[in-house]
């Protein structure tokens, strides 16, 4: 079936850990048949969700990686990407709503808006993407959807508003009434599949009236025609508020808030007409590039398919069949056989096999259009390539990439493990930007980086089960960091004469900290004493020694470096000069600025019954953490706390025995902070030991 571009949308769910945003998917991908029978996120049944299908996220009832797939509701398309809800995975989300036109931001209605919450629209916020909220698990026990929606407002600045009303709530739900049809719902047969439209009982027709009133007051603002018929107490047709809602959602300047309970199969058909009302079609988004060749100017791409393609590569996949790219149009159409460039690589590629996605099966089709989402197979490129028509030098600005704040080193444990565990090293670098993977020159070992605990132990399973690597592993390592704490000066001058020309060159100036920044360099030369030359030699110099601290052979930074003074000769001064001549005033001047050990903070949120509020507090000062605050929300108690990361390793297993496995806490970093002089010596008796 060929589809107007108007009637694609290109979504994304996400949402906080157990929020059932998988759930949802597998309810969405049954409804529009896709699959023909509903599988459980935590399968009793051995199949486990359609859309985890990697083994590890079917026995863990988690999802690992972002999952594509598409499916049609009333002659629309629909281009879903179902994404992980823990942090470690935080860059399946990030490359997600990178391509996303909207999302499906999900809530849980007990536990209303939770710390990944927080973080999960703060992404939506960086890339501008439109959002409806659903707020799920409306039949557990604790469900309060009003006080979810007000935390919408309160806690993340949505300006939210109620689009239905639910019929009982907890074990009661019967189904819901929806403001702007004003009818009721009930969704009867065995998976909720047939659905009845009835008036809306007598009990709930006056909250009904009154949160309609609400909707029409919110939705007027963006709508002329809309507040008029006010203003003349006209007769409000739905068409009339779903077009205003509509182009509020788009402004991200309204939340439509919709629910139900997706594992009791209630809400989600009309979700799926919201998703088509009022989702903004890949027309409705201005998405621009970046003029390589032109001082990066932006440059504006349509949705055009007759236009020179430009595409963006936001995901990689090593499947049985070689890599396989997931790639989002943004502009023009990809045929098979047509050849494009790698923007970054200037690399000329020719199309072979164009595929669409469904999770983990593929179906081959010829013809990929501007505004759809599909995979090219057997092209060499990285994570946030762009794919242009020859001779248009234009690229799409890429992904954040937070950078990795836990490592620990792996071992093979023989030979065949050894090419094993390199073959899968370089898939996962390839495939995860937060993945990192390198050789520690001093000791030789392996070290892998990552976000977190879960985000390593998952590729070391991985690494087994995919790879046969029998690996082992090192005791997790922290990203500590050196810096210094006081400015001091320098005047160093790099002389060596062996023969022929030498070399020479004097640099002077001060280092200082810097709050926020890695590394600053700045040129405070006057009347030529360093030739310009040879001031980002300078540069580079200082940069280099950054690598490794002098104290404990952490990397260094948050430092400023000023050059003020210096001198060179006619001859023997070159650029390396100038460079042994920055890395020399480095290591001179660092002892003498006192440098201190900074260590990685997070920020851990703790959801737990109440009757484990105390232990918890407990266990999280033992580990060094300073608790900010307590609060009831539901049938839960939150604790936020900030706590270094050394100490937070073995935590989860302490946890859920201390809480009968019901606590769960989410870990994300925060800030760098000064070690306490008891740890630093501690990590001081290591690196000596080390250097031995």
């Amino acid at each position: 079936m060929k589809y107007d571009i108007e009637q694609v949308r290109n979504i994304g769910i996400s949402a906080h850990i157990d929020s059932g945003k998988t759930t949802l998917t597998e309810r969405i991908l049954f409804y529009t048949k896709r699959i023909h029978a509903i599988h459980d996120v935590k399968g009793k049944d051995g199949v486990g969700a359609t859309m985890d299908s990697m083994e590890l996220e079917k026995e863990r009832g988690i999802t690992i990686a972002s999952a594509a797939t598409f499916c049609e509701w009333n002659n629309y398309q629909v281009n879903i990407i179902d994404t992980p809800g823990h942090v470690d995975f935080t860059i399946e989300v990030e490359r997600s709503l990178r391509v996303l036109d909207g999302a499906v931001f999900v809530l849980c209605s007990v536990g209303g808006v939770q710390s990944q919450s927080i973080t999960v629209n703060l992404q939506m916020k960086r890339y501008n993407v439109p959002c409806i909220a659903f707020i799920n698990k409306c039949d557990r026990s604790g469900a309060n959807p009003a006080r979810v929606t007000d935390q919408l407002k309160e806690k993340l600045g949505h300006n939210p508003i109620a689009m239905q009303i639910p019929m009982g709530l907890e074990a009661d739900l019967k189904g819901i009434v929806d403001l702007v049809t004003m009818k009721a719902f009930y969704f009867e047969g065995a998976n909720g599949d047939d659905l009845r439209m009835a008036e809306i009982p007598e009990e709930l027709a006056e909250e009904a009236f009154l949160k309609r009133e609400e909707l029409i007051d919110a939705a007027s603002v963006f709508s002329d025609d809309l507040t008029e018929a006010v203003i003349e107490e006209r007769e409000i047709g739905a068409d009339l508020i779903m077009d205003a809602v509509r182009t509020g959602t788009i402004l991200r300047e309204l939340t439509p808030v919709f629910l139900g309970s997706a594992y009791k199969n209630i809400g989600v058909q009309p979700l799926l007409d919201a998703v088509t009302r009022y989702l903004p079609s890949p027309t409705d988004i201005a998405n621009e590039a970046v003029a390589i060749d032109n001082n990066e100017e932006s440059v504006p791409l349509y949705s055009d398919p007759d236009k020179p393609v430009v595409a963006f590569a936001f995901k990689l996949e090593d499947g049985p069949y070689g890599q396989l790219t997931y790639i989002r149009i943004y502009q023009g159409s990809l045929s098979k056989g047509s050849s494009v460039v790698n923007a970054r690589t200037g690399k000329k590629i020719k199309i072979g096999r164009l595929v669409r996605i469904h999770a983990d099966q593929i179906e081959d089709i010829d013809k990929i259009s501007a505004g759809y989402i599909g995979a090219l197979f057997g092209i060499d490129c990285a994570s946030g390539d762009t794919f242009t028509d020859v001779g248009l030098s234009l690229s799409m600005t890429s992904m954040y990439v937070p950078d990795p704040v836990i490592s620990f080193s792996i071992a093979p444990v023989d030979n065949n493990s050894r090419l094993n565990m390199a073959k899968a090293l370089n898939r996962f670098t390839k495939e995860d930007p937060t993945f990192r993977a390198h050789v520690d020159h001093e000791t030789s070992e392996t070290i892998i980086e990552g976000m977190g605990e879960l985000h390593l132990e998952v590729y070391v399973e991985r690494m087994r089960r995919e790879y046969s690597a029998n690996v082992e592993t090192g005791r997790p390592r922290v990203a500590y960091r050196e810096t210094v704490t006081k400015k001091a000066e320098f005047n160093y001058t790099h002389k060596k004469q062996t023969g022929g020309a030498g070399q020479f060159g004097r640099i002077a100036g001060y280092i200082e900290p810097v709050a926020d920044e890695v590394f600053v360099f700045e040129n405070k030369i006057v009347g030529g004493k360093i030739p310009t030359q040879y001031i980002p030699s300078c540069e580079r110099g200082f940069k280099d020694s950054l690598a490794k601290g002098l104290k404990m052979g952490f990397p260094v930074s948050g430092i400023k470096i000023v050059i003020n003074d210096g001198a060179s000769h006619s001859v023997d001064s070159s650029e390396m000069a100038f460079i042994a001549a920055a890395r020399g005033a480095f290591r001179e001047v660092y002892r003498r600025a006192a440098p201190v050990i900074n260590e990685p903070v997070m920020k851990v949120v703790v959801e737990t019954p109440p009757e484990f509020q105390g232990s918890v507090i407990g266990i999280l000062t033992q580990r060094r953490g300073m608790v900010l605050g307590s609060q009831d929300e539901g049938t839960l108690c939150v604790i936020e706390a900030r706590v270094p990361l050394a100490e937070m390793f073995g935590f989860s297993t302490v946890l859920r025995s201390m809480t009968q496995g019901q606590a769960q806490y989410t870990m994300e970093f925060f800030e760098y902070k000064v070690v306490p002089q008891s740890i630093a010596e501690i990590l001081q008796e290591e690196y000596s030991k080390q250097k031995k």
